[in-house]
């Protein structure tokens, strides 16, 4: 049989230790939200300029490309707005939360569910992320096509 008995007292290290772990978790989901906010604000930035830069560059017709590149060109920006719809929508979660609504009785205790946000808040954050740079290389790889395709006749 297992015996449980108490354990030595608590120092005033265990005690600071425990507060400052408290204080971190109280601040977690705030400061993973602006983090996932500046990351939004930041990435659509660059894709405003990338596709600015695409716009005033490139040939403005895939018609003028030789033959089987004009659809290229059209499946990777297909690509690439599926993938920016994708990154914006997951970068929107990250920084306000999900959409929907939690049943009363489905609510965790303060600490644990803001930790549980926390947790969900960064992976949709990393995956927003990394769908928008796919997005960027994708419509660079569509401009590159349309500027270095061999023209049609």
């Amino acid at each position: 049989m297992i015996r449980l008995q108490p354990g030595p007292p608590a120092t005033v290290a265990d005690l600071r230790r425990a507060q400052h772990l408290a204080g971190l978790l109280r601040g977690e989901l705030q400061r993973i939200r602006a983090a996932a906010l500046a990351w939004r604000n930041g990435l659509g930035g660059l894709l405003v300029a990338l596709v600015g830069f695409s716009l005033i560059r490139g040939r403005s017709d895939v018609t003028t490309l030789a033959p089987g590149w004009g659809p290229l060109v059209g499946v990777l920006l297909l690509a690439a707005l599926g993938a920016g719809v994708g990154g914006a929508l997951t970068l929107l979660r990250a920084a306000h939360g999900p959409l929907s609504v939690t049943p009363v009785a489905a609510v965790a205790p303060a600490p644990l569910g803001d930790h549980q946000e926390a947790l969900a808040a960064v992976r949709a954050l990393r995956t927003g992320v990394g769908l928008v740079l796919l997005c960027t290389a994708l419509l660079v790889a569509a401009v590159g096509v349309t500027w270095y395709a061999p023209a049609a006749g």
